[in-house]
C-alpha cells in the first residue's frame, strides 16, 4: 500500500438528501444527515483498481485538496475488493456495477455513495484467434471467460439473452479478470469480455478480432461506483471524509473530461505504460463522464442487471438494488457537477 498524508484544515461543506421510505438505503444513520466534521487523524483506505481513481485524483489536484489521510491499495475486480472490506482492510472502492449485487447477495453491506457513467461503452467481447463469432448467436457452444461478481459477468449474460441463449448453450470458464487477457489470446477460451487497456493490448496479438459493435450494443452499462463499507458510512467522521471524497470523485473525473491530452499523456502513457496512439484509442472508445443522480432511475437500472444475473440462476438469493445504496450522498453527487460544470445524464448523440 501507498500512504498518502493529506493536511488540509477546510472541510467541504455538505448537503443532506432525504430518502424514501420504501426501497431506500438501509441501516438507520442512511436517515441520519451527515457529518459536515472532519477530526484531524481521520483516514480513508481506497481500494483502487489500476491506480485509475488515485491517478484522477492526483493528476487533477483534486488528492491535495482532500481533508483526510488517505491511503491506496490496489487490487484486481470486485471480488478481491470485497474480500478486503469483509476484513476491514479497505473502507471505499471505485467498482462496476456488478460486484455491488454480488454484495447484497452475500449478506454485506456496503452502500453504492456515487456513480459515473460513459457516454461511450467500453467493453468488448474479444475473439480468440481462428476463431469467428461474427455475430453473438455464434456464441453457442463457444468457451467464454467468466467471473461472477464482475461487470464483465453481467455483459457476458446480457449478450447470452440479447441472442436468445442461455447459459447451457455454452461453457462458461471462470476466471480470474486478470486472466482474461492471456486466456483469449492464447486460445485457452474463445471468447472473453475485455476493457482497455486490455482491448488494444488483445488486438497487437495476430489474427484477434472483436465481435463487431453493432452485435454487442446495449450488453454493457458503462455504469460505475463509488461503494464503502457501511461501518464507514455510519461512522461520523469518516463518513463525512466520504462525503469530501464523493465531491472529489465528480470534479477529478470532470476534470478527465476537460484535460483528455493530459490524462491519456499522464495515465494511459506514463502509468499504464502504452503508446500515445493507443492511449487514444482507449480514450475515445469511454467517452466523456456523466454522474448520475443516487434516485430511483438509478435503483431501477441497478434492479435490471441483478434481474439478468438472477435469472442466469447465478445468484444465491433475490437481492433488492435499493438496499445497495445511500441516498444521502445525492446532495454531495448534485453539488459537485452543478460546480464543476458536469452533466448528470450522457450527452445525446
Amino acid at each position: 500500500m501507498t500512504a498518502v498524508l493529506l493536511a488540509v484544515a477546510i472541510a467541504a461543506t455538505l448537503g443532506t438528501a432525504g430518502c424514501a421510505e420504501d426501497g431506500g438505503p438501509v441501516g438507520e444513520a442512511a436517515t441520519t444527515p451527515l457529518s459536515t466534521e472532519i477530526p484531524p487523524g481521520t483516514e480513508l483506505v481506497i481500494a483502487d483498481q489500476s491506480e485509475r481513481l488515485q491517478s484522477a485524483l492526483r493528476f487533477s489536484g483534486e488528492l491535495d485538496k482532500l481533508p483526510f489521510e488517505v491511503e491506496f491499495a490496489n487490487f484486481v475486480g470486485g471480488p478481491a475488493i470485497l474480500e478486503a472490506f469483509r476484513a476491514g482492510a479497505a473502507d471505499v472502492a471505485p467498482v462496476g456495477d456488478t460486484p455491488p449485487i454480488h454484495a447484497l447477495a452475500a449478506g454485506q453491506d456496503v452502500p453504492i455513495v456515487a456513480a459515473y457513467q460513459t457516454s461511450v461503452s467500453g467493453l468488448k467481447l474479444a475473439v480468440a484467434p481462428g476463431v469467428s463469432v461474427p455475430t453473438l448467436k455464434d456464441l453457442k457452444g463457444r468457451k467464454i471467460a467468466y467471473a461472477e461478481g464482475t461487470a464483465q459477468q453481467a455483459a457476458v449474460l446480457r449478450a447470452l439473452d440479447k441472442a436468445d441463449l442461455s447459459v447451457d448453450d455454452v461453457k462458461l470458464v471462470r476466471l480470474q479478470l486478470a486472466e482474461f487477457l492471456d486466456a483469449v489470446r492464447t486460445g485457452q477460451v474463445d471468447v472473453a469480455p475485455l476493457i482497455e487497456p486490455n482491448v488494444t493490448r488483445f488486438l497487437r496479438t495476430e489474427g484477434t478480432s472483436l465481435v463487431p459493435d453493432e452485435q454487442t450494443r446495449g450488453i454493457y452499462t458503462g455504469l460505475a461506483y463509488l461503494y464503502a463499507r457501511r461501518a464507514v458510512t455510519d461512522d461520523p467522521a469518516k463518513s463525512a471524509a466520504l462525503a469530501a471524497l464523493v465531491g472529489a470523485y465528480v470534479r477529478a473525473y470532470q476534470w478527465v473530461n476537460t484535460h483528455p491530452e493530459e490524462w491519456k499523456q499522464q495515465y494511459y502513457v506514463g502509468n499504464q505504460k502504452v503508446s500515445p496512439e493507443d492511449a487514444d484509442r482507449i480514450v475515445e472508445s469511454l467517452g466523456r463522464y456523466s454522474f448520475p443522480h443516487l434516485d430511483q432511475n438509478l435503483i431501477d437500472r441497478q434492479q435490471q442487471t441483478i434481474d439478468v444475473i438472477d435469472a442466469a440462476g447465478h445468484l444465491p438469493r433475490k437481492v433488492r438494488a435499493a438496499d445497495g445504496f445511500d441516498l444521502r450522498y445525492d446532495a454531495v453527487v448534485t453539488e459537485a457537477v452543478i460546480e464543476s460544470g458536469a452533466a448528470f445524464e450522457p450527452e445525446e448523440k
